[in-house]
């Protein structure tokens, strides 16, 4: 029988030792295109689960590892394959749920990247490619963590793990309550540990204890029946475009800050951050000003912010002297914590309605919600997690927030109200996840998979 201390310090060298082939495995990952969007093939998602699976059937500790798929309630097709495995916990010992997904982001250009992005490529200390942070690192903290507990421990382990790897968290989650509420039982977990944010920066970690909520939709403006000479009737009759640009400046006011009534700010106080860092984690250049008003963060994490993201219009290589009938935009709302999403689109609809210019007609399609995300941080798992991470990383953590959404969380709250949930990631502020070059810090995915298993060792040696 070891003592406590040399089974936690097997434990860590283990981790250290299973770095490596993480990594060579996380590169095989990134190498498969698993782009759940519309458009692209599913049959790279499929791989991809199969590529998954086959990891966590080599861990030779679950009773079932499988890929399942959940139907999209609003169109009745099976959602992308997600990977499902369950080991049941034994002698009293808790359940620790390890969710991550296997989808990425589409690469958008590529000429946009430095190298190719489905080839994993290690520069200054940090592995390239789509996927490479978001959040194939995630999935092999979860399987590098395992491994090294198995290596210290053997299989004969009291602990229950179940993985929850999902294939279309990037595309919207579209199946995920379903799939939670086809396979409650499975997944019914004591804690739950989601690897999908980020860290204070590349040494200092962070639990993750607040994520905005999200409203998202395509809005149509429309003022003519069909496109007119711009010459001929230009200077009396107004263009789409015209009342588009005209109703979604009314969104903002002069200080760039969101002026919709009705949406909340949250009261919470943040962590020193400097614009400097702003500007360097963000990609902000020398003459251009931050937007918002009081603390940086606070902008950030706590109050909402509206985003363009996509617009249909005549481009510019197709430019003709008409007046353009109609344009439609994407429009993405980030909601502070403590409001609903529903009410916040609420609100961003009948600001859009009451300040459409010149009688345009507005409609609105593709709504997609999700409500923010505040974590209870009085639980036992919690203080387990930072006492791992101040081990793995050699600083203790810190909380923050993350002005991104996680929405599906709300879904695991309400599937399983009595689990602890612990919001990790293995990227640090420079990690560029969804953009190109996206990448991967090699220290910082090291110190997450050290302090991971560190977790899992904790929760092994003793009930909640």
């Amino acid at each position: 029988m070891t003592s406590d201390l040399s089974r936690r310090d097997a434990v860590r060298d283990a981790a250290l030792s299973a770095v490596p082939a993480a990594l060579a495995d996380l590169g095989t990952l990134v190498r498969i295109p698993s782009i759940a969007f519309p458009g692209f093939d599913r049959a790279e998602v499929q791989r991809s689960a199969e590529a998954v699976k086959g990891l966590l059937d080599g861990l030779g500790i679950f009773e079932s590892v499988e890929i399942k798929t959940a139907t999209v309630p609003a169109t009745g097709n099976a959602g992308m394959p997600a990977v499902l495995a369950t080991r049941a916990a034994r002698h009293g010992k808790p359940t620790i749920l390890l969710y991550a997904h296997h989808d990425v982001q589409p690469v958008g250009d590529e000429a946009l990247w430095d190298s190719p992005p489905f080839e994993p490529t290690v520069r200054d200390g940090r592995l390239y490619g789509r996927g490479a942070a978001d959040d194939k690192a995630g999935v092999m903290a979860h399987v590098g963590a395992l491994r090294a507990l198995v290596d210290a421990l053997g299989t004969d382990f009291d602990l229950g793990v179940s993985l929850f790897i999902e294939g279309e968290e990037e595309a919207g989650s579209a199946s995920f309550a379903p799939f939670l509420s086809d396979n409650a039982d499975a997944l019914r977990a004591d804690v739950i540990v989601v690897a999908d944010s980020g860290n204070w920066d590349a040494v200092t970690p962070a639990l993750t204890v607040s994520l905005r909520g999200n409203a998202r939709f395509t809005l149509t403006v429309r003022t003519l029946d069909h496109a007119s000479h711009s010459g001929m009737f230009g200077g009396a009759v107004p263009d789409a475009m015209m009342a588009t640009v005209k109703l979604l400046a009314t969104l903002w006011d002069d200080e760039g800050a969101v002026a919709v009534a009705g949406l909340t700010e949250r009261d919470a106080e943040t962590p020193a951050y400097t614009e400097e860092t702003l500007r360097s984690e963000a990609g902000l250049p020398a003459g251009v000003s931050p937007v918002g008003r009081g603390t940086i963060l606070s902008r950030i994490w706590n109050k909402p912010s509206i985003t363009v993201t996509g617009i249909d219009a005549p481009s510019v290589l197709n430019a003709s002297n008409t007046l353009s009938p109609e344009v439609t935009v994407v429009i993405s709302a980030r909601i502070a914590p403590g409001q609903s999403a529903k009410d916040a689109y609420t609100a961003v609809e009948a600001h859009l309605r009451a300040h459409a210019p010149f009688g345009a007609a507005l409609s609105f399609t593709d709504v997609d919600l999700g409500d923010a995300f505040l974590v209870d941080t009085s639980g036992a798992a919690v203080a387990r997690a930072r006492e791992a991470l101040a081990e793995g990383y050699g600083v203790d953590s810190v909380d923050i927030g993350v002005g991104g959404s996680i929405p599906f969380i709300a879904d695991l709250v309400r599937e399983f109200p009595a689990a602890q949930i612990l919001v990790t990631g293995v990227e640090d502020p420079h990690a560029r996840a969804h953009s190109p070059n996206e990448s991967l810090h090699l220290d910082t995915f090291r110190r997450a998979l050290v302090s991971e298993a560190l977790l899992l060792e904790s929760l092994d040696a003793s009930a909640l």
